[in-house]
């Protein structure tokens, strides 16, 4: 039987290696706006490329809010950080920043390419996106660290955390009134 507090530093591991990834959604919404990815252009299917939620000033800010984030933790693994905690590197940093973006362009492309507007749900989908563009990017481009780093006890929190982190922090947004809906 696993001890307990293996779990939860699997927990912890989760968070601190999906943090970089966790923040440029929400940081892409509230920095957000101005000119949309897909310049107001229509597919053939006659819907938008991406939409209007989806632009060139929140892709880039939220990449940087994630990267930031990331770069304190470089920072904080350097001073004191227990041993169970992956070490996160520059390049896993801007490579789990930027592919949680990837993913939840790749996964509105594919949104409107099925009709479905901006701001309806999409289940599983909206959840996971991110997670799908982070991880695959970072296994595409930091393979090595995503064999070290990603054992299946964390890859488990972070498929069990997301849609839990995804729907609170999605509430909290339309509680501000920067999200038009609560999901």
């Amino acid at each position: 039987m696993v001890h307990i507090d293996y779990w939860i530093a699997a927990l912890l591991s989760a968070l601190w290696i999906m943090l970089p990834a966790y923040i440029p959604n929400p940081a892409a919404v509230i920095l957000g706006g101005g000119m949309p990815i897909d310049g107001g252009r229509l597919h053939a299917d006659g819907n938008r490329y991406l939409g209007d939620g989806k632009t060139v000033r929140g892709l880039l800010l939220g990449i940087l809010a994630g990267v930031l984030a990331g770069g304190v933790q470089l920072i904080v693994q350097t001073q004191a950080l227990p041993a169970f905690l992956p070490r996160h590197t520059l390049l896993s940093v801007l490579l789990l920043a930027t592919g949680a973006l990837a993913g939840d362009l790749v996964k509105s492309y594919f949104k409107r390419r099925r009709g479905i507007p901006q701001g309806r749900r999409w289940p599983v989908a909206d959840q996971y996106d991110l997670v799908a563009g982070a991880l695959l990017l970072t296994l595409v481009g930091a393979p090595a660290w995503v064999m070290a780093n990603l054992t299946l006890p964390v890859l488990l929190w972070i498929l069990v955390l997301t849609p839990v982190l995804h729907r609170a922090v999605n509430l909290l947004g339309h509680s501000l009134g920067v999200k038009d809906v609560p999901w």
